[in-house]
């Protein structure tokens, strides 16, 4: 395993734990998109089929156990311990927008028409969009808390760095996985003014980003 897909491991941990930590600590999920953690939890779910029928190493087991434990814990907290602090009326986002089309393009596009390569190719397309309803409820609020906007940034800088992982896996072992690059540069796109914003305004101390509210 090289440094960037441990620093990018790393920084999906962290993204992660700072989200479940702020809502755990404020006893509120205000401002955050349980709709976009439906989705990631449905990332994780599809994606690690093979959690006990293939084993790559322990590391990778024990990784994939916690990001889906850590998952379902955020949905649960967000849906259930702390439903009363949902904004619900402000994450409106219409899933199935990204559902559908990710669905298909699974079946159209994948490595092996099987069940689990399947799901996989489904859960790889699903994760470049699972972010939209977050980003849509934030520029629809016109603003966002900056522990919210730190969870952003490390969930960002994640997919930022999975990408020099791919590029040195390309240059070191001639390994290139086109559905998962391509996925990956889409997702770091979705980023990019959010960046912006968030070096320009939250690191020099503003408190919350505010955003362009929507016509």
């Amino acid at each position: 395993m090289n440094v960037f897909r441990l620093a990018g491991d790393v920084s999906h941990l962290v993204a992660i734990i700072i989200l479940l930590l702020k809502i755990w600590r404020s006893r509120s999920c205000a401002g955050i998109s349980g709709k976009s953690q439906v989705l990631f939890a449905l990332v994780f779910t599809t994606r690690y089929l093979d959690l006990f029928t293939v084993v790559i190493s322990a590391y990778n087991t024990v990784m994939k156990v916690v990001f889906l434990a850590l998952a379902y814990a955020t949905v649960y907290l967000i849906y259930m311990r702390f439903r009363s602090t949902y904004d619900s009326e402000n994450d409106t986002f219409r899933v199935e927008f990204l559902l559908v089309p990710t669905i298909g393009l699974s079946f159209l596009e994948n490595y092996a028409f099987t069940p689990l390569e399947i799901m996989w190719t489904f859960s790889i397309f699903l994760e470049a969009v699972a972010i939209m309803p977050q980003l849509f409820l934030i520029t629809k609020t016109g603003e966002a808390e900056s522990i919210t906007t730190h969870y952003l940034f490390f969930l960002g800088l994640y997919r930022a760095l999975y990408i020099a992982n791919w590029v040195w896996r390309y240059h070191t072992e001639g390994f290139f996985d086109q559905i998962a690059v391509v996925s990956g540069v889409v997702q770091t796109i979705f980023y990019c003014d959010f960046f912006y914003l968030y070096v320009t305004k939250v690191l020099r101390g503003k408190g919350k980003m505010s955003l362009p509210m929507p016509i």
